[in-house]
């Protein structure tokens, strides 16, 4: 009897799943492959269209594109998993069933229970994320004068937090536009909990697009017109009026998994995963910011674009061996590098086997166009990439 195999999300774990399932599949197994979305965003690239709307059309590529035809690809919305009936449970159809299935929904944006934050934040998870900021940034900078800019604030100085706060200083050059930028981090300095000389080289950077950088405090609470940053018992906090706020500070689970009888982690949701993508139900793999894969003892692989492409090689062909009663393969994250950009400028960190340790200029900014250019290649065609390369 054929195998039932279903792939949820259509992200770079889900896009990359698909892709290597089907390179290593005799037939004996049908995939069926679900997203709410008809089309593979190249999200680390996303926040190119907080600055240029046309380049979504860049980064967007149509799943027909990535599947192969004997893959049936259903567009709706996920809104459950009964693992005792083996069904994914969706928005708009019928239940699909699945005698394997691998889970990779992305995360949503934490908001840590701060007053407001919810309500009065954008998020940037999506193309129409960066199409809404692209919006009120322009809107906001039309309605300001010179002495009066706009005021844009990007809570969070991880790497979405960055890149956004870069590409909106981008556009303040490039439109002339009266905008002031401000990138607000509650740890003690940007890209925390990495090398200090990558941290050093991004803040020379970011304070050199005019990016006003304000880290050691965390956002207490928002409202309409004014964000809270710090303050306490004997202290006032400090008010920064805004226009535009975008946060990026944290990720927790998909509320679609929250009645899954996986084991997750009861803070972010996140679903535990071993080396082979199993969870504690072994028709159920997880992958992407969805899982906390193990490394080690209380060690998971990163939520990043990189781990994601890396562990999709191995969970796809991973499908492929349950579904043929064969042993599995298991997964070690390895660290690759580093790549921000900046507005246009880059900076590259670690990168194997490169003599040097930290770098930016022209160097980084190719590495950075190459990386996204290959995987458009590799789940799309080469003419896509090459047609993507000046807006990466």
């Amino acid at each position: 009897m054929t195998s039932q195999v279903v792939v949820l999300g259509s992200g770079y774990a889900g896009a990359g799943a698909v892709t290597r399932f089907e390179e290593v599949a005799d037939g004996s197994a049908e995939l069926t492959w679900i997203s709410e979305h008809d089309y593979h965003l190249v999200l680390h690239e996303a926040h190119r269209v907080i600055r240029d709307t046309s380049v979504a059309s860049k980064i967007s590529i149509p799943v027909d594109e990535i599947k192969s035809p004997e893959t049936t690809f259903r567009q709706d919305r996920v809104t459950g998993i009964d693992v005792d009936e083996r069904e994914v449970e969706l928005q708009d159809g019928d239940p699909v069933p699945y005698d394997y299935l691998l889970v990779a929904l992305g995360s949503r944006t934490a908001f840590y229970g701060i007053e407001g934050l919810e309500e009065y934040a954008h998020t940037l998870k999506g193309l129409d994320d960066a199409r809404e900021i692209h919006g009120d940034v322009a809107d906001a900078a039309t309605e300001a004068t010179r002495s009066d800019p706009a005021q844009v604030v990007v809570g969070g100085a991880g790497l979405s937090g960055i890149q956004s706060a870069g590409e909106v200083a981008a556009y303040r050059d490039e439109h002339r536009a009266p905008i002031d930028v401000t990138l607000v981090e509650g740890l003690d300095e940007v890209f925390p909990g990495n090398d200090p000389e990558l941290q050093g080289a991004l803040r020379k950077r970011l304070e050199a697009t005019g990016v006003e950088i304000m880290c050691g405090e965390f956002v207490s609470k928002v409202d309409e017109e004014t964000i809270y940053v710090g303050g306490g018992e004997e202290e006032e906090p400090t008010e920064l009026d805004y226009d535009v706020f975008l946060w990026t500070g944290g990720i927790t689970g998909q509320d679609e998994l929250a009645d899954c009888d996986v084991d997750k982690d009861d803070r972010s949701n996140r679903v535990y995963a071993e080396r082979d993508f199993r969870t504690s139900d072994d028709r159920v793999f997880a992958i992407g910011d969805t899982a906390l894969i193990e490394q080690g003892p209380e060690e998971f692989a990163p939520p990043t674009a990189q781990a994601a492409w890396q562990a999709a090689e191995v969970a796809g062909e991973n499908l492929f061996r349950a579904a043929k009663g064969q042993s599995l393969r298991t997964w070690t994250h390895d660290d690759k590098g580093t790549l921000i950009s900046i507005g246009d400028e880059a900076v590259a960190h670690g990168v194997d086997p490169l003599p040097i340790n930290t770098f930016g200029g022209v160097g980084a900014e190719l590495l950075k166009k190459a990386v996204a250019a290959r995987w458009i290649a590799d789940v799309s065609s080469v003419g896509r990439a090459i047609d993507a390369w000046s807006d990466m």
